[in-house]
């Protein structure tokens, strides 16, 4: 087994945004669509879990402070064979 670092995901957003400031780049916003696209592995899990879209929405509006319309969820998920260099959409 090697051992092949890894990065969390607070260490990949400070990363980013760290090399956006060093190119002077505002910070990066998402539409509704390419953030539901972002968080579909998340969703997924969050529906095997036997939680709803409005279970889903409440959590990402509490966390982020923005309304999250449980639509948007079915809207915009992207399936697991759709998904990271999956299939054409």
């Amino acid at each position: 087994m090697t051992d092949q670092l890894t990065f969390s995901l607070d260490e990949a957003i400070k990363a980013q945004r760290a090399l956006r400031e060093a190119l002077d780049l505002g910070e990066e916003r998402f539409e509704v669509s390419e953030f539901v696209e972002m968080i579909s592995d998340e969703i997924e899990q969050m529906r095997d879990a036997g939680k709803t879209n409005d279970d889903i929405a409440a959590i990402v509006t509490e966390a982020t402070g923005h309304r999250m319309d449980p639509s948007d969820l079915d809207r915009h998920y992207i399936a697991p064979e759709d998904r990271h260099g999956g299939q054409d959409r």
